[in-house]
């Protein structure tokens, strides 16, 4: 099992920054890939950016050139750093792991609000 808890949300203005953080704990030494996703009021959660074990980085397009994703190993955490901040972006962001081979084990966080005022 893998137990995953986020901080960083909170209330900001269009074109600010936050740095959300997912630590993790527990069975991490299959761990494939990590990420966050986000879900807004009355839409589908969907992937914000995701950094496999290999290194290999994926971003949603509407988040390119403005949120970074990174991790480290040492503190077994994995940050999303976002800049640009506008009211598109408001959703509850939720951190992923997934381990085996095929991701087939799925762990979340409990999630935490990103509200971004025009």
């Amino acid at each position: 099992q893998v137990q995953l808890v986020e901080s960083g949300g909170g209330l900001v203005q269009a074109g600010g920054s936050l740095r959300l953080s997912c630590a993790a704990s527990g069975s991490l030494f299959s761990i494939n890939a990590m990420g966050w996703y986000r879900q807004a009021p009355g839409k589908q959660r969907e992937l914000v950016a995701s950094l496999s074990s290999g290194g290999r980085l994926n971003y949603a397009d509407s988040v390119k050139g403005r949120f970074t994703i990174s991790r480290d190993n040492a503190k077994n955490t994995v940050t999303l750093q976002m800049n640009g901040l506008n009211p598109e972006d408001t959703a509850v962001y939720y951190c992923h792991y997934c381990s085996g081979s095929g991701c087939w084990n799925h762990y979340w966080g409990k999630g935490t609000q990103v509200t971004v005022s025009s």
